[in-house]
């Protein structure tokens, strides 16, 4: 089991968790939850050994193999499914000693050698690879093509994959569903729910967790608090121990008050003396609770729009794509004000693609896109960091945008999103 007695731990200056404990027990699947920055993936930076805590300890059984998702893949010429069977260490391993063992002709070595390749099911590993690569979306054509061919997306599935064929007894996944669709989704749900090794898992899909999740950790005013049960069971859990918490701060406040009065009436009385000596002795009893404090979440609205002309877009036998490749054709498409519209598709189906023409990021290569004058588009990218200024701070970003607002009126923006104090004036 995995057991963290009495951790703190600090990063650029922030205590992130402080005298705080933790234990995981063996085959349960553990979503680790909280607020952005609060030490989700420093926690398992922890339990990879890559920090180490600034007081307590973390103890977790020697002989256990853990995997996580690497974040960056190079571009290598190697085909895709042998870069996912080099996520299985002991078979790359073995595999190496049999190919010496059979240059040096060596009968006993190669016999150990396969052996040991049966004990752990190296036969059919190719197999089962290829069959866990196609419920992450690789066909079978991708199945051999170099992994520099990939997209940034695309080469994170193939970093989960060698994660999910590693035969781990401790799974850190972080955030797996970003680059995944949804039928990838509800496969990676079934292969989670069916993995008997310790599973800890970073999501903010409340679905996924859900789905997956035996316990939860909630990271919140720097201690690690578990639940047993899945997020929704967690959030009821919590919402009860919360409401318990105010009732019995509240009663314990109505009795101070109650005694502190009495003792303020007759604590100079000779003859109410000591029962006021004694109610000032109840007093220091009371547990010196302080009031509930809920984390800050993020104050999340849209703006009214100046106009609101209609239809707001529309596309007229529209094709789209990138130089002399098609996308998608023949898109006829009316937007009008109070739309609600959901875009599904595999990966590469043409989802952003769509986007980025709406937006007028992209040009329609055959077709009529018609854009009411009176329309303003906002346009959150897939990857949307790309567009950032990263030696600018937030409210410089915002300066640029709005060079009429006052520096207080865009603090208290970003503050609704979570930037308070020098936040917002620190770089990206």
């Amino acid at each position: 089991m995995i057991r963290a007695e009495a951790i703190t731990l600090l990063r650029g200056g922030d205590v992130l968790f402080e005298d705080s404990d933790l234990q995981v027990f063996p085959g349960h699947r553990v979503g680790l939850v909280g607020r952005n920055g609060c030490g989700k993936s420093s926690l398992f930076a922890l339990l990879r050994g890559e920090l180490s805590a600034d007081s307590g300890n973390i103890h977790l059984p020697a002989d256990w193999r853990i995997a996580s998702v690497a974040q960056d893949t190079p571009a290598l010429d190697k085909s895709a499914i042998d870069y996912v069977m080099d996520g299985d260490a002991e078979f790359r391993q073995l595999e190496a000693q049999l190919a010496k063992a059979e240059a040096d002709n060596n009968g006993e070595a190669i016999a150990h050698c396969h052996d040991k390749l049966a004990a752990i099911g190296a036969y059919d590993i190719q197999p089962r690879t290829a069959s866990l690569m196609a419920g992450l979306g690789f066909t079978q054509q991708q199945l051999q093509q170099p992994v520099k061919a990939f997209s940034g997306g695309w080469r994170m599935r193939l970093n989960l994959a060698q994660v999910l064929i590693a035969r781990a007894d401790l799974m850190l996944l972080d955030e797996p569903t970003n680059h995944l669709d949804v039928d990838a989704i509800f496969w990676l749900e079934s292969w989670l729910k069916q993995y008997d090794g310790t599973l800890l898992l970073i999501s903010h899909d409340r679905d996924f967790l859900d789905s997956v999740t035996t316990d939860i950790v909630h990271i919140e005013h720097k201690k690690l608090n578990s639940y047993r049960g899945n997020y929704s069971q967690f959030e009821r859990q919590r919402a009860e121990h919360m409401a318990q918490q105010q009732s019995e701060y509240e009663k314990a406040q109505v009795m101070r008050q109650h005694l502190q009065a009495y003792v303020d009436r007759f604590r100079y009385k000779a003859s109410k003396a000591k029962q006021a000596q004694s109610r000032l002795k109840a007093i220091e009893k009371l547990p010196n609770q302080a009031p509930l404090r809920a984390e800050s979440g993020i104050d999340f609205h849209f703006l009214t729009p100046e106009k609101l002309p209609n239809p707001l877009l529309t596309l007229r036998d529209a094709k789209a794509g990138y130089g002399d490749t098609t996308i998608l054709e023949k898109i006829k498409l009316n937007l009008v004000p109070g739309t609600r519209l959901g875009l599904l598709g595999r990966n590469g189906a043409g989802k952003s693609t769509l986007i980025k023409l709406l937006a007028g990021e992209l040009k329609p290569m055959a077709g009529e896109r018609l854009v009411n004058p009176g329309l303003s588009i906002g346009y959150f990218a897939q990857h949307q960091l790309e567009t950032l200024d990263l030696a600018a701070s937030a409210l410089l970003h915002l300066q640029r945008i709005d060079k009429q607002a006052s520096e207080q009126k865009l603090r208290d923006f970003l503050g609704n999103f979570g930037f308070s104090g020098d936040q917002a004036t620190r770089s990206v």
